[in-house]
């Protein structure tokens, strides 16, 4: 039997422009671990030549393991590799580790200012416990998820708070 597909979408309301959030989401030394809590480097940033010093080229050719420790205890070590950069409105990327499969990550202006991102996430995970106990604990595995991209919002909201703080001093 195959591991179950995940899909884990969501969807986040960030209080800056497209471009203020381009900024932090898709710098190229992957900043995620300073606003998003319960996220670290699991080793260096992987980087193959790029064909430019343009961000797409540097992103596409840099891959980011990273881990996310879940609230009920467990830590789940993922890579990010970018396949495919739209600065500064999409990117979509290729998953490994513990959790294999695609994402994609979406910019919208919102009428007030504001941006509305929204994350592709179509996973199965690879560690053999995650599979036995999917078929009762999908619900659980689903709302750990749900919460820590909560805790992912609310940090990057505050990161973007901040750099609109120290901008206009």
């Amino acid at each position: 039997m195959a591991p179950r597909l995940f899909d884990l979408s969501s969807t986040w309301h960030l209080p800056a422009t497209p471009q203020e959030v381009w900024a932090v989401i898709a710098d190229v030394d992957m900043s995620w671990p300073k606003w998003w809590p319960h996220c670290t480097f699991a080793g260096s940033l992987v980087r193959a030549e790029s064909r430019s010093d343009v961000q797409e080229d540097i992103l596409t050719a840099t891959t980011a393991n990273l881990n996310f420790k879940a609230i009920l205890g467990y830590t789940l070590t993922i890579s990010i590799h970018p396949t495919k950069v739209i600065t500064p409105s999409e990117i979509e990327f290729d998953a490994g580790g513990h959790l294999e499969g695609t994402g994609k990550v979406t910019l919208s202006p919102e009428p007030n200012g504001s941006t509305q991102m929204d994350i592709e996430w179509l996973v199965r995970p690879t560690q053999r416990w995650m599979n036995v106990l999917t078929p009762i604990a999908a619900p659980v595995f689903t709302a750990a998820h749900a919460l820590m991209m909560r805790q992912g919002e609310k940090g990057l909201t505050k990161a973007l708070e901040d750099e609109t703080r120290a901008s206009t001093k």
